[in-house]
């Protein structure tokens, strides 16, 4: 990270002076709007107006269980902290990412001068255009986004990305960080568009995201949306229950049950994604694309595209 935005980062503040003279516990003013409440509030932590702000970790101090009424992302810059997210330890390390949506339940162990970690405070409406980017593809941020925007839920409250060492990752991380500190022009749409190529480039890396610890059907299902995403060309349900170790009528019904599609429409979904792409962006007959997606049929491809897009893959191409 830029030595200038480090130094930045690690400078002592104010709250963290008051905790270093010898008070114990947090400022509870600082976080809550009511006596007694554990939920952070977002008009405490966000200026009138703002959908998305950070601020440095506060370190130090244990900072009890909680939740907030907004979407929390916290970037590791340097050191490590722990963390207790709904009663499962997570041990930060630099340059991971941990999402949290509304209905996680966090604690925090004190964390030392060197363990720098940003905090992103985000309403939900911020991610309006960035769901636009990523919802065509069943993936794990796209079940966490909605969750966010609907706070009803999800496989899983939390996702954690071990993105340590991924350049384009961190390039975007420190972009973000830096537009929001320096107030640059036009900064909510350069804020939503970075986040927008944050999230695709978690998605390139979707073996470094993990989700908590659930049940064996949920982790099965993320299993399966990560192969359908690698091999959706040459990709069948029974080729999949091999490797899993499952029948195929059972693997069928959990995923069905899981994501509310079956095996084939997902994977219908994801060529049909790629051939979408092929078409916008290269010089490939629509006969190697069909070929290259997985259809040796182009007559079965042309009625399935035009089926989903209402138009022809020829004239998808024309008009794109």
């Amino acid at each position: 990270m830029n030595c200038e935005l480090l130094k930045r980062l690690g400078e002592i503040t104010p709250e963290e002076r008051v905790i270093l003279s010898g008070e114990k516990d947090i400022n509870r003013n600082l976080y809550y709007s009511a006596e007694g409440s554990t939920e952070i509030d977002s008009s405490k932590v966000l200026e009138n107006g703002k959908q998305i702000d950070i601020r440095p970790h506060t370190r130090f101090v244990h900072f009890p269980k909680h939740t907030h009424n907004y979407i929390e992302m916290i970037y590791m810059v340097r050191g490590s902290t722990t963390h207790l997210i709904d009663d499962e330890k997570i041990i930060l390390n630099e340059g991971d990412l941990l999402l949290l949506n509304q209905n996680a339940t966090q604690e925090i162990m004190p964390a030392g001068k060197e363990d720098i970690a940003v905090n992103f405070m985000i309403l939900p409406s911020f991610f309006d255009d960035t769901f636009k980017v990523i919802y065509t593809e069943e993936n794990p941020l796209k079940d966490f986004v909605v969750s966010c925007l609907t706070r009803n839920g999800s496989k899983s409250n939390y996702l954690y990305f071990n993105a340590g060492g991924i350049v384009p990752v961190q390039n975007l991380m420190e972009n973000l960080i830096w537009n929001l500190i320096a107030e640059e022009p036009k900064k909510r749409s350069v804020d939503q568009l970075t986040m927008s190529l944050l999230f695709l480039s978690l998605i390139n890396h979707s073996d470094r995201i993990h989700v908590a610890q659930k049940s064996f059907e949920q982790k099965l299902t993320l299993e399966a949306l990560r192969y359908i995403d690698r091999f959706y060309p040459t990709a069948t349900l029974k080729d999949l229950a091999d490797r899993s170790k499952i029948d195929v009528c059972t693997l069928s019904r959990i995923i069905k049950r899981q994501t509310g599609e079956p095996f084939k429409t997902l994977l219908e979904k994801k060529r049909l994604s790629q051939a979408c792409f092929l078409l916008t962006n290269t010089d490939l007959t629509i006969e190697d694309i069909s070929l290259n997606i997985g259809y040796e049929n182009l007559s079965f491809f042309y009625r399935l595209f035009q089926r989903t897009y209402g138009r022809t893959p020829r004239d998808y191409r024309k008009n794109s």
